[in-house]
């Protein structure tokens, strides 16, 4: 489905991130595995799709700084020589209300939220443009751009702004075959959500939230990811696919 492509998955040493970059590389591409703590996961993820035979490489790079993001594209076009597939997928939450986040906070979140897939989307569109024949630029969002979470503001302000680069950028970027897709997962069993994942009582009581009566597992959402990589979602741009078991619809009843 995806031979001879070139990815980027940001954040791809764990949970989501982890689950896309191994989902593109069985559909056949050659992944850039970018991460910022804990290399070993990297190089454990890198020897599990060198095992399926392709190819992978590793990059250290921060994608709250530009800098950063220019030598993630710059070592992949040197390494595969193109780019054809690039998932802005690091994210990182606070937890904290709009009444207690400090400024040192939402700078933070903003920054690798937001800030690394604007960039990441810029610098990925001005590759793909140079090289000619399109490319997929995929944003992984959450629920959040669009249903509060109390508790969580610099997050779900940040998704809210990925909504929105996800939408303008795909306008903009179609003129050149490039689409720009925003995928929201719900609640997914990762290490961001260990706290819950690991409290019975708290994760009985979000199973019950969600009409698909589970969390997810980070495969549902790397499997649309692929899908959306391949040719067959072509004509997908500027709008948000939410992989949710329903959460965002969930309602008493009354």
């Amino acid at each position: 489905m995806l031979d001879n492509k070139v990815a980027i998955v940001t954040g791809a040493n764990s949970g989501i991130g982890r689950a896309i970059a191994l989902g593109l590389a069985k559909a056949g591409a050659s992944v850039t595995i970018d991460y910022v703590t804990d290399p070993e996961s990297a190089e454990a993820l890198e020897q599990e799709i060198n095992k399926l035979g392709e190819k992978t490489l590793m990059v250290d790079a921060d994608v709250s700084q530009v800098a950063d993001l220019q030598m993630l594209v710059q070592k992949t076009v040197e390494t595969f020589g193109r780019l054809d597939i690039m998932v802005n997928n690091a994210g990182i939450e606070t937890r904290t209300s709009v009444l207690d986040t400090t400024e040192k906070q939402y700078d933070k979140v903003m920054a690798v939220n937001l800030k690394g897939a604007f960039f990441g989307t810029q610098l990925a569109a001005k590759q793909m443009i140079n090289q000619g024949g399109g490319g997929r630029i995929i944003n992984i969002s959450s629920v959040h751009e669009d249903w509060p979470m109390p508790g969580n503001t610099p997050y779900c302000c940040s998704k809210g702004g990925m909504r929105m680069l996800t939408r303008t950028a795909g306008v903009e970027l179609a003129q050149h075959d490039i689409t720009v897709v925003g995928v929201g997962p719900g609640a997914v069993a990762t290490p961001i959500n260990q706290s819950t994942m690991s409290d019975p009582e708290k994760l009985s009581r979000l199973n019950a939230a969600i009409p698909m009566g589970r969390v997810a597992d980070p495969a549902d959402i790397a499997n649309l990811v692929v899908w959306l990589a391949s040719d067959e979602a072509g004509y997908v741009t500027a709008t948000t696919y939410f992989v949710d078991g329903g959460i965002m619809q969930s309602s008493p009843g009354l």
